[in-house]
């Protein structure tokens, strides 16, 4: 195995898309690649998430069932926590401010616009 992109279903994509976008990641591909999207892959750094609308499965995949956010929790490990920090947590919902854990990691959690925990992690 080499990597691990989620590919995290979502009820509204161009809010998605816009959500991310303050986070720092950036559109790597779409399809369609124009009009409405119903599917989009971001990226930032090293980290890579797929967003897709759960109407665009159609049939595919009936075992996919889509509640908000679920029990999912997406550690991210970042550098420069702190500053990351300063500049989205009076833009993005923070649910558990900056802290240094019993094992050593400096962590803040935010919750996105579809109910996903994000935990930003840093070995300082």
């Amino acid at each position: 195995m080499e990597s691990i992109s989620p590919n995290i279903f979502v009820k509204d994509l161009n809010k998605t898309i816009d959500f991310y976008k303050q986070l720092g990641f950036s559109i790597v591909m779409t399809v369609p690649e124009e009009g409405d999207f119903d599917w989009v892959m971001m990226s930032c750094d090293n980290v890579t998430f797929m967003f897709q609308t759960i109407d665009s499965l159609g049939d595919d995949l009936p075992a996919i069932t889509r509640r908000d956010g679920g029990s999912l929790l997406l550690y991210i490990q970042t550098k420069g926590i702190r500053k990351l920090h300063d500049e989205i947590k009076d833009k993005v919902n923070v649910v558990k401010g900056l802290e240094k854990t019993f094992y050593g990691a400096t962590e803040f959690s935010i919750q996105d616009i579809n109910g996903y925990i994000l935990t930003f992690a840093e070995d300082e």
